[in-house]
């Protein structure tokens, strides 16, 4: 095959990301897992690439979590959705950035369903009418917030502090990454890369200086999938996605993982834990886990961004493992305070799991 073939077929797995004036929308959940991420995004898009970007005060959840548990119907869901197109367009905007892979991925079953069914269009305009007296405008471009970032990855390493490189080796950082499944399997077209080829994160990984690593459960789900986890009696299944994701990785002695899914950076950090004192097994070096960052705290890290301010010391398994590796300044005295400089308190240690 020519390589002009193969480049007109790689076309087919691009997607067009708006360059600027973006509407973002957060996530329910972000907020509460690891609540510095979308602060140091929002800081990335105005203070480095200054760009406008917007969030409305009165903007709320998407709804995804209730529909796909099957507690909120579609029509509801689309009317929700509808309500947030209409904040978007009263505030002359018409890019939209979710920072929610379930929300990027029920915007664009949404969109579709409007797409092929106009006759279900009408009917969500006239039920957001009649409930808040709204209009709305479809959004001309929607890009997940990961998207934003990786168009963006080369002005970001330009202005790069550091690089996902072992200083001490002077190789490159190992590095999983992982891509949440509402991001890219849902609807592989609205995606960068599709399903076969998700490029978001590894175009981050390899322009910041990292090795992307290769390995068999690559794909598998980290085990959230909502009723995998929101069901008590399910949570055997959550844990097991995510147990036979560090067995499959662990031959190959990642550094760090890197993901663009509320959900995943939690429960591959989070059950690293829970395994290590179900088992005593741990998947780092040292008795220590592989550390899980999302794409947002790795380019904060690239720029220099001070760890903590960025909501490193929420996680589970520690990230000072690759602060060292990658040679980042940081001062462990300052971990644990607050915003005003309030000490918060040093959290109860684990049994197994090692700094």
């Amino acid at each position: 095959m020519e390589l002009t073939g193969k480049q007109n077929i790689w076309k087919d797995y691009q997607k067009e990301i708006a360059n600027d004036k973006y509407f973002y929308v957060r996530s329910c959940v972000r907020q509460n897992f690891f609540p510095g991420s979308e602060t140091t995004f929002l800081r990335i898009l105005k203070d480095e690439l200054h760009k406008d970007i917007y969030e409305h005060p009165c903007h709320t959840t998407c709804t995804g979590i209730a529909y796909h548990g099957d507690v909120v119907p579609f029509d509801t869901a689309m009317t929700v959705i509808a309500r947030q197109f209409a904040l978007m367009t009263e505030a002359g905007y018409e890019n939209l950035v979710p920072s929610c892979v379930t929300s990027f991925g029920l915007y664009s079953e949404v969109l579709e369903t409007w797409h092929h069914f106009p006759e279900v269009l009408a009917r969500v305009r006239e039920h957001l009418r009649k409930a808040t007296g709204r209009e709305f405008n479809i959004p001309k471009n929607v890009a997940h917030a990961s998207d934003v970032i990786f168009k963006f990855r080369n002005e970001i390493v330009q202005k790069a502090k550091y690089k996902l490189i072992n200083t001490a080796t002077g190789k490159p950082l190992k590095v999983v990454e992982h891509i949440g499944c509402h991001y890219s399997k849902m609807f592989p077209a609205k995606g960068v890369g599709g399903a076969e080829f998700p490029y978001v994160l590894i175009g981050m990984v390899e322009e910041w200086g990292g090795e992307v690593i290769d390995y068999p459960e690559r794909r598998h789900c980290c085990g959230f999938g909502f009723r995998q986890y929101l069901v008590q009696a399910n949570r055997g299944y959550s844990i097991g996605c995510s147990h036979k994701k560090f067995e499959s990785m662990e031959p190959y002695e990642p550094d760090m993982i890197i993901t663009n899914c509320p959900g995943c950076p939690m429960f591959l950090d989070k059950w690293q834990y829970a395994i290590s004192e179900l088992t005593g097994k741990t998947y780092g070096k040292n008795g220590q886990g592989i550390p899980v960052f999302t794409y947002e705290e790795v380019a904060g890290l690239v720029l220099g961004y001070d760890p903590w301010d960025i909501g490193l010391q929420v996680h589970q398994v520690s990230c000072e493992p690759i602060l060292d590796k990658m040679g980042i300044k940081y001062d462990p005295a300052t971990k644990y305070l607050g915003k005003n400089g309030k000490y918060l308190g040093v959290p109860e240690k684990p049994l197994v799991l090692k700094d």
